[in-house]
């Protein structure tokens, strides 16, 4: 069941999110520019239509998508790249199910009044 993820949601911590940003490659400099940042979500849900924010003080990006319905993402204001994208629910997470390879992807979350975004890659799993 879908659950309401509206909001502006503040970064309280990124464990482990070097790690998972070695494992897809990301050159070392954006690592470790993206590892000393706080970034917030901004999340609108009209529906199926979702556009999730994330803001800081480096670089903005902007993710604007239908679930369930295959999109390209261009992650070029990240590390230069464009994959096709499917994002979906499973339960009460939101997950990106399909990207540049199979065993990537992140689920999106909350628990006790906290947004949770866990990154996977088969290297971290």
């Amino acid at each position: 069941m879908p659950v309401d993820l509206n909001g502006y949601w503040k970064m309280i911590s990124n464990d482990n999110f070097e790690e998972y940003m070695k494992a897809l490659d990301v050159n070392i400099a954006i690592r470790k520019i993206a590892n000393l940042l706080k970034t917030d979500k901004d999340i609108s849900v009209d529906g199926d239509h979702m556009v999730i924010k994330t803001l800081s003080t480096f670089k903005n990006y902007n993710m604007d998508f239908h679930v369930g319905k295959e999109f390209e993402e261009d992650l070029s204001g990240v590390d230069d790249r464009k994959c096709m994208a499917l994002v979906l629910w499973e339960a009460d997470k939101l997950c990106a199910q399909k990207g540049e390879n199979a065993n990537r992807g992140w689920k999106h979350w909350i628990e006790e009044d906290k947004l949770y975004l866990m990154g996977k890659h088969f290297l971290l799993e």
